[in-house]
């Protein structure tokens, strides 16, 4: 099995809701890092998974939504805790509508908040 992966760090916004947890009902920052990696068995004629240049630019799109962005106003967070488990769902399923994925078989995403934590979320492909 193949695997190829691309990083990319950001800046962004939240709270959250429905429970007490301190400073985080408060609006605040987070520098989040996020991974996408793609697998899958076996690679094109060019000897490539997937292109990296179409995953890194499949990523700055999302980057530049969420970067510098309150995460409670977009509607793919309504009526969600702005997690890091939710965003790293509402990620993968963002790079996937936009990656060719003929030749992959996973990707998952794995979201950093800060240097201390992370979720990840992996999605199965056809």
């Amino acid at each position: 099995m193949y695997a190829v992966a691309v990083t990319r760090d950001f800046i962004g916004r939240h709270y959250l809701v429905g429970g007490d947890w301190g400073r985080e009902n408060h609006l605040n920052a987070h520098r989040y890092r996020v991974e996408v990696q793609l697998e899958g068995p076996a690679l094109d004629q060019h000897g490539f998974l997937v292109d990296i240049v179409a995953i890194q630019d499949a990523m700055q799109g999302l980057v530049d939504r969420y970067g510098d962005t309150t995460l409670n106003d977009l509607p793919e967070f309504a009526n969600l805790n702005p997690s890091i488990e939710h965003f790293a769902r509402i990620f993968c399923e963002a790079v996937v509508r936009q990656i060719d994925s003929a030749n992959l078989s996973a990707l998952t995403v794995k979201m950093g908040e800060d240097d201390d934590a992370w979720a990840s979320y992996r999605m199965e492909l056809e």
